[in-house]
């Protein structure tokens, strides 16, 4: 009989299931290193004097030593004995001496039943059958009742090929959540990112070009020269931002960042200006805008990616607030309350109608409320809407804690 030509080494690709392998048969080499250790020397006790006794010791020393290799350097020793099922055979051999001189009675019976059960990790059906057998013809030459370590042997040999399997088919279901999970996370990132780019295009662009179209009607029947002028600088504000605002979202879209590393950003100014900018806008319309710091002081300079979602919140709101809640006025105001960044838009409008829900506005594809709350989100930052401390209209708060915002 000849040992296994090709060992049951785990299939290729498969590290999982080849590193639980090869830690099995670590604690498993662990084992026989111990009881070989134990009966050694009723080994050599049991060996006649002369060349028997240095047969027996060597043996001992070789079955040792081995063992002692594998336990402890498996990583590099392992793989030679996996590919060749030989040397397993070779030491089985060589602990039959030890066997025949320490008796069945020692602790090398579990070193005999081990070998099957090694043969069984390794190598599979094939390898865990031919070293039952061959352990089973090495005991058969022992004095002494062996007839339960060769029923053991086989035990032992199915056992080791059963865990086998199992650590395969665990390996291989491990393997394949992991694949799973990272499909899934790829997934929802694609589906995130499409969701910020929707954002930045109804924030962003889509917003200041609504604005740069009604300061252009407006600039068309326009016949005072300084008030042509004034809506002239204004259409001209406006494609400028367009143009900077698609400039930053192509630039998202290469880099999957904000345009690189940026200084911070007054949000007091940036406030002041899109104030003045929605104030010129509406001029004639009887909606007036104002703008006021409160708090305990003003604003700190903010990160750029983040003064880019709450400046794009605010003017958000504010459309918002000219476009559907038809007011007459609107009040923009920023500072810090009690460890807060805090910027309000609040006007006297009609209000928002009962019963709004963002699952609601985004079924019926109005964007603008549910872009705000995803924004705020993405920074940490805590959004309220409502009516406030007013008799009517609405008020977006938007709050964030001044550590989030260095």
């Amino acid at each position: 009989m000849k040992p296994p030509t090709r060992p049951g080494a785990a299939p290729p690709g498969s590290a999982i299931q080849t590193n639980a392998l090869q830690a099995m048969c670590r604690q498993v080499f662990g084992f026989r290193l111990a009881m070989i250790a134990l009966a050694a020397p009723a080994a050599l006790l049991g060996a006649a004097p002369g060349l028997p006794v240095w047969l027996v010791g060597a043996a001992t020393v070789v079955t040792f030593m081995a063992s002692y290799v594998l336990f402890r350097d498996w990583e590099r020793f392992g793989p030679l004995l996996l590919r060749h099922p030989a040397l397993l055979a070779a030491d089985t051999l060589l602990g039959a001496l030890l066997l025949v001189t320490a008796g069945p009675q020692s602790t090398l019976a579990y070193v005999s039943v081990c070998t099957p059960l090694l043969a069984g990790l390794a190598y599979g059906r094939r390898g865990a059958a031919f070293f039952a057998c061959l352990q089973g013809l090495v005991l058969l030459a022992v004095r002494g009742e062996v007839l339960l370590l060769a029923g053991l042997c086989v035990i032992t040999g199915a056992l080791g090929v059963t865990l086998r399997n199992l650590l395969l088919r665990f390996g291989a279901a491990t393997q394949a959540l992991a694949e799973a999970r990272a499909g899934l996370a790829a997934a929802q990132a694609v589906e995130v990112e499409r969701a910020r780019l929707a954002r930045e295009m109804h924030d962003s662009v889509s917003t200041t070009l609504h604005g740069l179209a009604l300061a252009a009607d407006a600039l068309a029947s326009c016949s005072d020269p300084t008030e042509t002028k004034e809506r002239a600088e204004l259409v001209a504000r406006a494609a400028r931002r367009a143009a900077a605002e698609s400039r930053e979202l192509l630039s998202d879209l290469r880099s999957q960042s904000y345009g690189g590393v940026r200084a911070g950003v007054d949000v007091t100014s940036e406030l002041k200006n899109r104030v003045r900018d929605l104030s010129t806008r509406w001029e004639g319309s009887g909606i007036e805008a104002a703008y006021r710091s409160v708090g305990d002081g003003a604003p700190p300079v903010v990160p750029y990616p983040m003064a880019r979602q709450l400046l794009s919140i605010a003017a958000e709101a504010m459309e918002n607030a000219v476009r559907h809640a038809h007011p007459t006025r609107i009040d923009v105001t920023a500072g810090v309350h009690a460890g807060l960044l805090r910027i309000s838009v609040r006007d006297d409008g009609r209000g928002l109608p009962p019963g709004t829900t963002l699952d609601g506005l985004r079924g019926s594809g109005h964007f603008g409320l549910v872009g705000m709350v995803e924004r705020a989100a993405g920074v940490g930052a805590r959004l309220r809407i409502g009516r406030g401390d007013g008799a009517r209209g609405t008020e977006v708060r938007l709050e964030i804690p001044l550590g989030a915002t260095r």
